[in-house]
């Protein structure tokens, strides 16, 4: 495995990345809630993308895998100013995003302040405002009460241990709300949305497919897939669908 290279962003962070050379659209994964550049998803993605000889791009938010910081130091603000700083430093030209589950929510923020780069989106499992929609509408008195008095929660996960969920992340969640005001995605779309995924419901999909305005947008719901959708077959779809953005977008 090839050691990662380190940005430090504005802010001071650092991010760990690897960066492949090739032609561009460069292709950038974004990931997901404490998930890493290491997971399947973006390891496969950049090998089939080095095959191509496309450029591609994955890294660390701060406070996950590799890069500086905690996990509970973060907030959705934070990691789409990550993701901001390496786009802008490590990439030129026009850009393929693909974002999985939080990254979906953060491609989408990259949407807005990336402007004319991006030529095409691919979500995975996308969960804008889960902040907010998921997290503090599912909370109850008593995590209420929890955060209101120490500041944090401690939410189960079956990925580990459990996530801590800090007053700041929620706070800081509603700065950064793609649907409640429009949200255009003039460029080829597909939503990919697992039917089996037990933390990113399909009505989200369906919600996030009718909120946004697009010339070009489409979603595929897997029957039986999870929100970690990454079986061989659901690689596959990953796959195709980056390619067909790409011949889209004119750019393959």
């Amino acid at each position: 495995m090839s050691q990662s290279s380190t940005l430090i962003t504005p802010q001071g962070r650092e991010i760990a990345y690897h960066l492949s050379a090739g032609r561009g659209p460069c292709v950038v994964f974004l990931g997901g809630l404490k998930s890493d550049m290491q997971g399947t998803k973006a390891v496969h993605l950049e090998a089939w993308a080095r095959a191509q000889g496309r450029a591609f791009l994955r890294f660390d938010y701060s406070g996950h895998g590799e890069s500086s910081g905690t996990f509970e130091q973060g907030c959705i603000g934070d990691w789409a100013e990550d993701a901001q700083a390496a786009i802008s430093a490590l990439s030129d030209g026009p850009l393929i995003l693909v974002g999985s589950s939080m990254g979906g929510w953060v491609s989408l923020l990259m949407t807005q302040r990336l402007g004319e780069r991006i030529s095409g989106l691919v979500t995975i499992a996308a969960a804008p405002d889960f902040t907010q929609d998921g997290m503090w509408a599912s909370f109850s008195d008593a995590q209420r009460d929890e955060m209101a008095t120490s500041g944090q929660v401690a939410l189960p996960s079956e990925y580990g241990a459990p996530y801590i969920i800090t007053r700041r992340m929620i706070e800081d969640g509603r700065n950064h709300l793609v649907l409640r005001s429009p949200l255009n995605l003039p460029f080829p779309t597909r939503f990919l949305q697992g039917t089996a995924d037990d933390d990113v419901d399909m009505a989200l999909a369906l919600r996030l497919l009718d909120h946004a305005s697009g010339p070009d947008m489409r979603l595929t719901l897997v029957d039986g897939a999870d929100h970690r959708f990454s079986d061989t077959a659901c690689l596959d779809l990953i796959e195709s669908t980056v390619a067909e953005v790409l011949d889209l977008s004119g750019e393959l």
